[in-house]
């Protein structure tokens, strides 16, 4: 885990260095305003209702950068690729916005809102922090992620408390059977991720493994490795809802159209 753990100190000296620069008062300020002038309601509505209504359930993810792989399309725009997306029928977009290890920034987010995305948006990164959650929040994410493996579950529970008051909801993310005692939170999404948070590698069995240990009637959702129609289908069948595909489709040459061949490959299956 020694990958994760570098990732996760290097966030909080990095929240440090963010509180410094915006303090945490004037952050508030200005989300508590955002949140008057749009009536609490977050842009792209909600995700879980988003996924569950959808026929094809693609989380399309803006990911420019990965630890493990490096660069794997440095020169994309969010502007550009979210709004292909949701042009081609993703159900929600998922955006990076770590900078470090991803290539990633809030204003992604915001660019791709003011580029007509209007589709819940997922903000993910290494939330340790509730002024994350104002971050989130004030660049227009819908949902965010609460990773399992960095958190206990008290703080689990707090910063799910907190986001919802800010209107966001919550796809809580688990690696092994030892994360799913925090399924107990009852978070609007379960995330099973079926990447390894010490080797980075990928393995879809994990999501078959653990989806049976999940609430039935919940909004699941499998992450990373997913590169193919007919792995889709296998994990809809197994009662998954949402399928967050990243790096498939970012180092296509045009992720937007793999999503359409995607999509329309899915529909002929």
């Amino acid at each position: 885990m020694y990958i994760l753990e570098e990732i996760v100190a290097h966030k909080r000296a990095e929240m440090e260095e963010w509180k410094h620069f915006l303090p945490e008062r004037k952050l508030y300020g200005l989300v508590e305003q955002q949140m008057q002038a749009d009536d609490g309601q977050v842009p792209g509505g909600s995700m879980a209702a988003a996924l569950l209504a959808s026929g094809t359930g693609i989380i399309a993810e803006f990911k420019r950068k990965s630890p493990s792989k490096g660069w794997i399309r440095q020169e994309a725009k969010p502007e550009w690729v979210a709004s292909d997306y949701q042009n081609n029928g993703a159900a929600a977009i998922s955006i990076l916005t770590d900078n470090h290890y991803f290539g990633g920034y809030d204003e992604h987010v915001r660019q791709a809102r003011m580029s007509g995305v209007t589709i819940p948006i997922l903000y993910k990164n290494f939330i340790v922090d509730e002024y994350q959650l104002f971050q989130a929040r004030y660049c227009g994410a819908s949902a965010v992620l609460l990773i399992a493996a960095v958190l206990t579950k008290d703080e689990c529970r707090s910063l799910s408390s907190l986001a919802h008051e800010l209107g966001m909801e919550i796809l809580l993310e688990m690696h092994s059977e030892r994360d799913l005692e925090y399924a107990e939170l009852e978070p609007d999404m379960y995330g099973i991720n079926n990447r390894h948070l010490g080797t980075f590698t990928t393995d879809v069995d994990v999501s078959f493994r653990l989806v049976t240990q999940l609430p039935v009637d919940a909004c699941k959702v499998s992450e990373s490795g997913i590169g193919s129609a007919e792995t889709v289908a296998r994990l809809r069948k197994a009662s998954f809802n949402g399928f967050l595909m990243g790096e498939y489709l970012m180092k296509s040459e045009n992720p937007g159209v793999e999503l359409k061949h995607l999509i329309t490959s899915l529909k002929n299956l």
